[in-house]
């Protein structure tokens, strides 16, 4: 990852008629490729100023743009930083999913259609690093040592691709999920999966490298949505228990007979 304090490069190749609109550019493109990434803080006005070549003014109303757009938000006591979380960006969906499965669901559905769209687009445009930071997220998952920090590891390889991806607009979807994708993540690794199925889901995050590392985009796209779909499959599995144990839970009430007034 490029720290923040190196972001040198001029912004005039930006586009845009103000110079504040090209450094909103040169910001929106580091957060967009995993140069700034959420929660980061900026540097101040003046080093960004003097590392872009431009006045303090400019940097200022660049700055207040992308706050406005909801890239980032003000760090109470001053300063700047890349919005992090679901409950940042939109509070509704972090509690829409923590009070129904069948949202849950949903998000996980919606996966399989974005995260396949984004693994064909990262065997086509992914950098030789950005390839092998998505190999070593798999490796770190593959290490018995990791234990419940697998899921850390999984959602770092869905981020990987992400930006491998190279969209700005995928990766601020992204951003605007992370917090929900890595409880999601979570509540699969411990919940949702059997232990004894880590192999299979090692066996999957291998089959999408793979594809993106020969550059094969079909190949890709085709890894990412088995391994999305076998998850599906798992929630529906938990969806058909769920219901068949309220089912079970209403058959008893209703058999039990009412209990004798009390006298």
């Amino acid at each position: 990852m490029t720290d923040a304090s190196e972001a040198t490069e001029p912004v005039a190749k930006y586009g845009g008629d103000r110079v504040s609109d090209r450094v909103a550019a040169k910001l929106l493109d580091m957060i967009a490729h995993g140069e700034l990434t959420p929660g980061q803080r900026l540097p101040g006005e003046r080093q960004l100023a003097e590392q872009m070549g431009v006045s303090r003014v400019s940097v200022r109303a660049a700055l207040q743009q992308l706050k406005t757009q909801g890239f980032l938000t003000a760090v109470q006591g001053g300063g700047t930083r890349v919005l992090s979380t679901a409950g940042d960006m939109d509070p509704a969906l972090t509690e829409m999913i923590r009070i129904k499965f069948d949202n849950l669901y949903d998000l996980a559905e919606i996966r399989v259609i974005l995260e396949s769209w984004a693994a064909r687009r990262a065997a086509i445009n992914a950098t030789a690093e950005q390839v092998a930071e998505i190999g070593r997220t798999v490796v770190a998952m593959a290490q018995p040592s990791r234990g419940k920090l697998r899921a850390t590891d999984d959602v770092d390889f869905h981020i990987a691709i992400g930006k491998a991806a190279g969209s700005p607009i995928y990766m601020h979807i992204l951003s605007v999920i992370r917090d929900t994708l890595t409880q999601m993540l979570e509540f699969h690794r411990h919940e949702l999966f059997d232990r004894s199925e880590d192999r299979i889901v090692l066996a999957q995050h291998r089959a999408i490298h793979r594809a993106i590392d020969r550059r094969e985009p079909d190949a890709a796209a085709a890894a990412m949505t088995a391994h999305l779909n076998w998850v599906l499959e798992h929630y529906h599995s938990a969806r058909r228990r769920r219901e068949a144990t309220l089912a079970s839970k209403d058959g008893t009430e209703a058999l039990t007979p009412p209990a004798d007034p009390a006298p």
